[in-house]
């Protein structure tokens, strides 16, 4: 990271005094200043005022396009207009209450038209409540103990996956290689009595925008129902990426998908889904595994997220894409262009960034984290918000004219970027 005394962090110190103050009285409250760890980086993060569109406004005032979208989930920027009118109506009638609601009902069938290997969806508040529901769901149906997962994937916060998103396996967390299928029916054989579950992102995200090969992830799903497991796919961040997520794209049948993200609208969600089979454990005529939620499928998030998924059209997605697409090359051209050693990990409408010549395994265990901290404080200086990591995840509002302003802006980062390393 750079020092203090950098043009880059001064710059970032010149225009954000008061989120540095507001973090100062942060540490005081919360540990570490934060109730996210995502939500922080050095020196300090910005503390936010509003968002509208496609830009967030910091309390000094500075305006910046958001690039990651709170980690994908604005799908479709902030104050999605339908978004914000159905909210508002809803709000009036009630935000949540000990029963179903309409909602509910019209957004768990908007998800099983469109991913085939669903017939029934149970809600959560989070991606990281999904995976733990998974999980037990998984333990309960086969009577085994342990998961297997790919190494630095990433399924929530639950202590059995964070273990793993670390690259260690736990007492009850295997680990294999992401991409490596004999890795996978390795540790699936050598241990497959005691597996589960055996969890799979399509596409790595916090571990960096890998892409799963479609024979990978095919033959995990083989290996792992072959060894008596369920083979669950992480579509939290990917529904995103194809109108049916990538298990429509790929041809893919999990026996669980985990869903989050998109399908909240901008508010907290999360979702498991399966074959009537499996989930008949919920049945209250015959109860298997009780789960419930104060705020499961509440109506506010309920509308908010029928609505962004009813708008995640296939246009908007391949339009997502192609602005994906064009912003890498631009980037790309323009730190080689400045002698700067530059790659880059791309899936339909997220990118990650690298300053080094060819991608990691995974952002964990990247070399570049000077330049990319230079980068992440450059950009912001220059109107651009991404992830401290690199990625970008971009929002269906997004014009060609923006696209060519985030360009240029991103371009003197870079500038800023090679001129600091001289």
């Amino acid at each position: 990271m750079t020092s203090p005394q950098s043009p880059i962090r001064a710059t970032y110190h010149e225009r954000t005094e008061k989120s540095r103050e507001a973090h100062a009285k942060a540490r005081d409250l919360l540990p570490g200043g934060t109730s996210r760890q995502a939500g922080f980086w050095a020196p300090y993060p910005l503390t936010y005022a509003s968002a509208k569109g496609a830009h967030l406004t910091d309390i000094d005032g500075n305006r910046y396009f958001d690039l990651i979208n709170n980690y994908t989930a604005m799908v479709h920027g902030h104050s999605y207009p339908p978004i914000v009118e159905a909210v508002r109506k809803q709000s009036a009638l009630g935000t949540g209450w000990a029963g179903s609601n309409l909602a509910q009902l019209e957004l768990a069938e908007q998800i099983t038209d469109r991913m085939s290997s669903l017939d029934q969806v149970r809600f959560t508040n989070s991606g990281t409540e999904a995976g733990a529901l998974a999980f037990n769901i998984a333990r309960k149906v086969t009577g085994r103990p342990k998961l297997l997962m790919a190494r630095f994937g990433y399924h929530g916060s639950l202590m059995e996956f964070e273990t793993g998103s670390f690259g260690h396996e736990g007492p009850v967390t295997l680990l294999a290689t992401y991409n490596d299928l004999a890795n996978f029916e390795r540790v699936l054989a050598e241990h497959g009595d005691d597996i589960a579950a055996v969890f799979l992102e399509p596409v790595l995200g916090s571990g960096g925008v890998v892409t799963g090969e479609a024979d990978f992830l095919k033959g995990v799903q083989r290996a792992a129902q072959k060894a008596g497991a369920l083979f669950v796919l992480d579509e939290v961040l990917t529904l995103r990426f194809h109108y049916s997520g990538m298990q429509g794209a790929l041809g893919l049948t999990p026996d669980l998908t985990m869903l989050g993200k998109l399908i909240g609208g901008g508010f907290p969600v999360g979702a498991v889904g399966g074959n009537r089979e499996i989930l008949k454990i919920f049945d209250p005529d015959d109860l298997k595994l009780f789960h419930t939620g104060t705020f499961n499928a509440n109506p506010v998030t309920m509308v908010a997220g029928g609505i962004s998924l009813a708008h995640t059209t296939k246009d908007v997605i391949a339009r997502m894409d192609t602005q994906a697409a064009t912003l890498r090359t631009a980037l790309t051209e323009a730190a080689h262009e400045l002698g700067l050693p530059f790659s880059t990990n791309h899936h339909a409408s997220c990118l990650n960034l690298y300053f080094s010549d060819h991608p990691p395994q995974s952002s964990i265990v990247r070399k570049d984290t000077e330049l990319i901290g230079r980068f992440h404080i450059a950009a912001m200086n220059r109107g651009l918000f991404i992830a401290p990591r690199g990625m970008i995840a971009l929002s269906t509002i997004m014009t060609q004219d923006h696209i060519s302003e985030i360009t240029e802006c991103a371009k003197m980062a870079i500038a800023d970027v090679a001129a600091e390393a001289e």
